[in-house]
């Protein structure tokens, strides 16, 4: 009974005890369950403020981007600006440096003519404006015909004083007792009278003021700077101015033409007479071969030697005696081709010799420009001459040497065709008759 009792104590207990936890549970549960309502609205709350925050981020961010994109157009547009500006200044100094030029040139320029300017860098426009009116005053003065007192000077180097007519800034004339005509510079601004007669006729004109048709005249570019009277030229002074290969050539075509000269006498001398393959062979058919031979003995040339050796050995057979003719003809061939070798290597060395004399002299002229520069033409005359001339000369003896020569040759090949022909014509005739 007792247990029974405890039982239902114990189990009364145990009710009694789940209904508290139970109770406890719920309480706890229900906290939790407003916990999560309040956590899941803050939740959402935060989320939409942080939608709000992503879509002002994103306007701002739009309104950064606008501004980023007007900077860097702006940027743009003052670099634009700036490059323009650097153009601006370089084209002005440009133009500074042209100015100043032109300035320092006009000022020098005008000082020989005793007009000083004084030059203000800080006021350009007046300085120019100065430099323009007196250039235009000393232009007007130079382009008209003035005269004036002065000297000048003769052939022979005496000095003649006169009246100097001057045709603007470019030719002068000289009138005096003496002598009168048109006068070239002589350097320093001297003159010398110039070799002309008929500039006295137009010198006293232009003195006397008369009106003239045409002017005798001589137009300088300098009157500072000499003119050189004009060498004639000789066939001696051009060889001279070849130097020492110009002479080599010229002396080379002398032989040259010598051995021309030669080679047409060989030849003549070898052709001998027209018509004696003709009477050789009438003297054959009629008396023989002894009478033909003492018709030749006396004959001479290379022709006539042929015939002899053909008419010698004129009965053998008929391979035998063309052996005869072709050994004596080839042995013929050597006096007919005497010089001939020599006329063609003077021909091919003559335009060589001409081409070392344009090397030698372009030497010579670039050690003359090296040494003095290329102020003075005349310094550089002489190299010129040497390439030039040479190279003509060379020409001059190549080109008939080596056409003559080739004319010759072929007359030789003709003469040496012809006794050929010659010499089998007679032994057919000979061979029908026997």
């Amino acid at each position: 009974m007792k247990k029974i009792i405890l039982l239902l104590l114990i189990t009364s207990f145990s009710l009694y005890a789940a209904t508290e936890i139970e109770q406890a549970y719920a309480k706890e549960f229900a906290f939790l369950k407003a916990q999560k309502e309040m956590l899941h609205k803050r939740v959402q709350n935060l989320h939409s403020k942080d939608i709000q925050k992503v879509a002002n981020a994103k306007r701002e961010i739009q309104t950064l981007q606008t501004k980023v994109l007007q900077k860097e157009s702006k940027s743009k547009t003052l670099s634009d600006k700036l490059f323009s500006a650097q153009q601006n200044l370089e084209s002005i100094n440009d133009d500074t440096s042209l100015i100043e030029s032109v300035v320092s040139q006009g000022v020098s320029s005008l000082k020989p003519y005793g007009i000083e300017i004084e030059l203000q860098k800080h006021n350009y426009p007046h300085t120019l404006k100065a430099i323009f009116t007196n250039s235009l005053a000393v232009t007007k003065k130079l382009s008209s015909l003035r005269e004036e007192e002065g000297e000048f000077y003769l052939k022979d180097g005496s000095s003649q004083k006169g009246k100097l007519i001057k045709v603007g800034n470019i030719a002068t004339f000289g009138v005096s007792p003496k002598v009168s005509g048109a006068l070239v510079p002589a350097g320093a601004n001297k003159f010398k009278i110039w070799g002309d007669a008929l500039s006295a006729t137009t010198a006293k004109a232009l003195l006397s003021g008369k009106e003239l048709d045409s002017l005798n005249i001589f137009i300088y570019e300098n009157a500072n700077k000499e003119v050189s009277d004009k060498e004639e030229k000789t066939v001696l002074s051009v060889i001279n101015s070849a130097g020492l290969i110009g002479w080599v050539i010229v002396v080379l075509g002398a032989i040259g033409l010598v051995f021309l000269l030669l080679r047409v006498v060989f030849l003549q001398s070898s052709t001998g007479s027209s018509k004696l393959p003709t009477e050789t062979l009438d003297s054959l058919l009629t008396h023989g071969v002894s009478k033909t031979l003492e018709f030749l003995k006396p004959k001479k040339g290379s022709n006539a030697r042929v015939l002899k050796a053909t008419v010698r050995n004129i009965d053998r057979d008929r391979e035998h005696i063309e052996d005869i003719i072709a050994e004596s003809i080839i042995h013929e061939s050597t006096r007919l081709d005497k010089l001939s070798s020599a006329i063609l290597i003077i021909a091919a060395v003559a335009p060589l010799l001409g081409l070392l004399g344009t090397v030698t002299g372009m030497i010579a002229t670039f050690d003359i420009i090296t040494e003095f520069g290329t102020g003075d033409p005349k310094l550089l005359s002489g190299g010129i001459s040497i390439a030039l001339v040479t190279t003509e000369l060379g020409l001059v003896v190549a080109i008939p040497l080596l056409l003559a020569g080739n004319l010759l040759n072929s007359w030789a090949e003709s003469i040496k065709d012809s006794m050929e022909h010659t010499a089998l014509h007679i032994v057919n005739e000979y061979n029908k008759q026997n």
